[in-house]
């Protein structure tokens, strides 16, 4: 199954000369969404991990079945002031601006091993700031998982020494 079949590009979103990849088509096929889980989920094998990190808010689509398969816990990684309880956050840059996010301090542990989803990487500012943050608070990041990487942006690059898989690269 080609699962670029199931993304569509949406010229001038968010905002004009960006080319936004909508997974949604690939969400709302039972077939396409049950192959891309299953294919993220192979990136996992043999890993043991502790924590999975779904970044805001494509990210939720895949990380828990990830977290759940690995049986590992869950961590949500919100933009600011979304998270009840006592937070870190790391600010990042995207290619269009920047933001943050933020996770319950208590949720990575000493030592913790946390895989880290998202569902796309572009310039890599998210992914790094969330590989910083958790290893700020003591985890250590197994590897970084994305359904769609953006190759000439080079995103992996700034990801340095983590190990980065992608199901779909433009």
């Amino acid at each position: 199954m080609n699962l670029r079949d199931y993304i569509e590009e949406v010229p001038d979103f968010p905002e004009k000369g960006v080319s936004f990849k909508d997974i949604t088509p690939l969400l709302e096929d039972p077939e396409a969404f049950a192959h891309a889980a299953r294919a993220l989920m192979d990136f996992t094998e043999g890993l043991k991990i502790d924590k999975v990190v779904g970044i805001e808010s494509r990210g939720y689509f895949f990380a828990p079945l990830l977290a759940f398969r690995l049986g590992a816990g869950f961590i949500p990684a919100r933009k600011p002031g979304k998270l009840p309880r006592k937070t870190r956050s790391q600010r990042y840059d995207l290619e269009y601006g920047n933001d943050a996010l933020e996770i319950h301090e208590a949720s990575i542990s000493k030592g913790d091993r946390v895989l880290i989803h998202d569902d796309v990487l572009a310039t890599g500012g998210t992914a790094r700031a969330m590989c910083h943050l958790i290893e700020n608070l003591g985890g250590h990041v197994v590897q970084c998982n994305f359904l769609i990487e953006l190759g000439f942006l080079n995103g992996r690059d700034k990801l340095g020494g983590f190990p980065v898989k992608s199901l779909i690269a433009y």
